[in-house]
């Protein structure tokens, strides 16, 4: 297990998950099933992978003063996760995200920010020991977007490797961009950050270049099924294929592959090394239903990675 330290700065929020036959066109209402609330936020799903699967993570966030809130700072803790960097928010709930999952395993959400929306520079101040004292930072962009500059700034100064998840999708600065060690967009958070629809390799090839461009080391675009794109400077891209599994659900599924990625990487493993050992976590993680409770321990990486030599 690593003894190199992991800070995760991110968003917590309650997923209230409905699986339908087909999503409802507007209008229209459609019977559900397997309705479940379960534990997620993309900052808190990417600290339990790294949690569950090795990593000396601290996470630094904000829940509200609430039940939920109470129950998931319990379970981060049962994670592996120092939670020292979480405060209580008064006055405020939770964060919440609302998801349909259809019968293809994919899955709409829309999201209310709630304590999350509180984790501004101002609170960032109070901890940013925490990412001064780590070997890496592992950010998205559900937290309000000054704090993940300031966050990067800091690491940046600090010699704090940069690891940047940009989702969900939109435009960033070139500003942030150039704080970026390492970034994981997939195809649809690819082009909103280089204007190219990522369809085919060549594709890939250009929006990673465009990226390196704005000062990216390595670029990995996550590409579903097919695996990722790997790009790094002065090398040629490839294709790094993922492990066929039968899908039962995608929620998560991205969020498993960085912490584990960010995981292997602080264990000093090759990048295709620690590609691989995200890609096992998260093709656990499809075969499960919801966020956190899908992700994998590291005894279940490492036995399916077994299976598959």
């Amino acid at each position: 297990m690593s003894t190199a330290k992991l800070a995760v700065l991110g968003s917590i929020n309650a997923d209230h998950i409905l699986n339908l036959k087909s999503f409802p066109r507007p209008g229209e209402t459609v019977i559900g099933e397997q309705y479940q609330v379960a534990f997620g936020g993309k900052g808190a799903n990417q600290a339990v992978a790294a949690g569950r699967s090795g990593a000396d993570i601290t996470f630094i966030a904000c829940v509200g003063e609430d039940d939920i809130g109470f129950r998931i700072c319990q379970q981060l803790a049962k994670d592996n996760i120092n939670t020292s960097g979480i405060e209580v928010i008064k006055g405020e709930t939770t964060g919440v995200a609302l998801i349909f999952v259809n019968h293809q395993g994919e899955n709409i959400i829309g999201i209310n920010a709630g304590a999350n929306a509180a984790l501004t520079p101002e609170y960032f101040y109070r901890y940013q020991n925490i990412i001064e004292e780590a070997d890496a930072l592992l950010i998205q962009l559900e937290s309000p977007l000054e704090t993940v500059q300031l966050a990067a700034t800091i690491a940046k100064q600090n010699n704090t490797k940069v690891i940047l998840n940009p989702a969900p999708a939109r435009k960033l600065s070139d500003q942030l961009l150039s704080l970026v060690d390492i970034i994981t967009p997939n195809e649809t958070e690819a082009e909103y950050l280089t204007g190219i629809k990522v369809e085919n390799d060549s594709d890939a090839e250009n929006a990673a270049q465009i990226l390196h461009g704005k000062g990216i080391e390595t670029v990995i675009i996550t590409l579903g099924s097919r695996g990722v794109w790997l790009s790094e400077s002065g090398q040629k891209g490839k294709i790094v294929p993922g492990f066929k599994v039968n899908v039962v659900d995608t929620v998560a599924a991205g969020d498993t592959f960085n912490g584990a990625l960010v995981t292997a990487l602080l264990e000093r493993k090759s990048m295709l090394s620690a590609i691989r050992f995200a890609h096992s976590a998260a093709a656990i993680a499809v075969t499960r239903q919801g966020a956190q409770p899908s992700v994998p321990w590291r005894n279940e990486i490492d036995a399916f990675l077994i299976e598959q030599d």
